[in-house]
């Protein structure tokens, strides 16, 4: 079926308390989305985020980030009244202050927690008996904020090493806190299921994404330290990342833990199956970030400042996928298959039978023969985006493009200006022979390097972008159904 969609993260919707909400803007997006005749609503990793504000950076692969939890729908079930939080500085609506956000929104959340104990309602506990995953998750998340957010690794030993009578005593010791952060995990899911039920009631379906790694201070590495590869004090020995290539001169050293494949396999793949079972639930589709570190994936030993230095090892191939295929059958997967890609990665590709990825801002190197340009595509079965969330905005590409790049593209594109280029790409995109196509909300709204979500390798000034509030006008969902009607998606 041929279709398309917008790439826009939930952290990215307009509203008045800091960062985007599974609230009434997230509806609105949705009806825009239904005006403009599209099939897929894109989004980013949606699982708490740890520092550097990166969702591909993560507390737990499970949970949901409490900063979505929209409070206009706390205050409307009576855990908040409205004094609780409109006057509080959340800061502009331009960019995320997430210092700010973490400095204040769970002062609010603790009111709603504690105004949800008083009704004495019984939900919260039924949740955390159908998610046996938030009982670890919210003694992790206790035990962070007693020690001031320090990692679980910096914690005294009893605790580090996840002993049982230490544990035994944090759950008793932090029972009331435990409680919370099941809340807020309740509340989350809770708005999210509404979310996503009215969604596709209107015919648009989540494409959600995961990455392929789960991060160090993350739940999952403090409670089964045996799936990764950490020595005995569970430090890690190698890390992971990807070798020097055209995101980044030096690499891009993530730092995450690597698996330990071999004991996922004596395990029957369990973990990976658990979680795409997770993921099935949560979105219609789930794309998954570093495809071909399923392949073999970069590994660079722990302590290193940079990803120079590494070396290519074989990850689990389709022995996972086909352990996943027979667990919970055939699953909509969208393989991130960019950078770095072998006769073999190609070949895992084929045999998966998952779509793959073309980026158009790869495409116009002057020598006209990129894989990534539209009349190059070997398949249908592909999801062709004008750029991603690691990309400059398709007009940041415009001015950050060589002269013979620019003269390639317009010719390719049939356009004399520069400026006509973004709107070009998204109209290149959609008339493409892939099955899918995706533009950035910002490619839209025709943004400079500005509105652009993240650099790779750099911390501090990623995810912060915020839509306008005004940016969802019925001109631009004309435009882009019109568009939309003309390439039969």
């Amino acid at each position: 079926m041929r279709a398309s969609g917008i790439l826009l993260h939930i952290s990215s919707l307009p509203g008045g308390c800091g960062i985007g909400k599974l609230g009434k803007e997230a509806y609105a997006f949705a009806d825009f989305l239904k005006k403009a005749k599209q099939h897929y609503w894109q989004i980013l990793p949606v699982s708490p985020t740890s520092y550097g504000d990166s969702p591909y950076q993560s507390f737990s692969i499970h949970a949901g980030n409490p900063y979505f939890i929209d409070l206009e729908t706390l205050e409307s079930d009576g855990l908040l009244s409205a004094e609780d939080y409109k006057a509080t500085d959340w800061g502009g609506e331009e960019f995320i202050d997430y210092g700010l956000i973490y400095e204040k929104l769970f002062d609010v959340l603790r009111t709603a927690y504690k105004n949800y104990k008083l009704s004495k309602k019984r939900d919260c506990k039924k949740f955390a008996e159908e998610n046996p995953w938030v009982h670890d998750y919210a003694l992790f998340m206790s035990l962070k904020f007693a020690h001031c957010g320090k990692a679980w690794y910096e914690w005294e030993k009893p605790l580090k090493m996840f002993e049982e009578k230490a544990i035994e005593r944090a759950r008793k010791k932090y029972r009331d806190e435990i409680g919370f952060w099941t809340f807020l995990q309740y509340e989350y899911f809770k708005q999210w299921n509404a979310l996503k039920e009215y969604v596709n009631s209107i015919g648009i379906e989540f494409i959600g994404d995961i990455p392929i790694y789960v991060a160090y201070d993350s739940v999952e590495v403090w409670t089964q330290p045996e799936l990764f590869y950490l020595d005995e004090e569970k430090t890690p020995i190698d890390v992971a990342g990807c070798p020097p290539d055209y995101f980044a001169k030096k690499g891009q050293l993530w730092g995450n833990p690597l698996y330990r494949w071999d004991v996922m396999e004596e395990r029957g793949y369990d973990w990976w199956i658990e979680r795409l079972r997770a993921a099935e639930r949560t979105c219609d589709v789930v794309r998954i970030d570093h495809f071909r570190g399923f392949e073999s994936y970069y590994t660079i030993p722990y302590g290193n400042e940079d990803a120079v230095v590494g070396e290519w090892r074989k990850g689990p191939g389709m022995k996972l996928f086909k352990a996943v295929k027979a667990a919970l059958g055939k699953q909509r997967i969208i393989a991130e298959d960019l950078g770095f890609i072998t006769k073999d990665v190609a070949r895992l590709l084929k045999a998966s039978g998952y779509p793959g990825m073309k980026v158009l801002e790869f495409a116009f190197d002057p020598k006209g023969d990129s894989i990534y340009l539209p009349h190059n595509f070997s398949s249908p079965n592909y999801v062709c985006y004008t750029g991603t969330h690691d990309n400059e905005t398709a007009l940041g590409w415009v001015k950050s493009a060589s002269r013979a790049e620019l003269k390639f593209c317009r010719e390719y594109l049939n356009v004399k200006r520069n400026k006509d280029i973004p709107w070009a790409m998204i109209r290149a995109a959609w008339s493409s022979t892939a099955d899918t196509a995706i533009a950035q909300m910002q490619d839209l709204l025709g943004l400079d390097s500005t509105a652009r979500m993240n650099i790779p390798s750099t911390v501090g000034k990623n995810w912060r972008w915020r839509m306008s509030p005004d940016a969802l006008t019925d001109e631009l969902a004309q435009r882009l159904a019109a568009l939309t009607k003309l390439y039969s998606r």
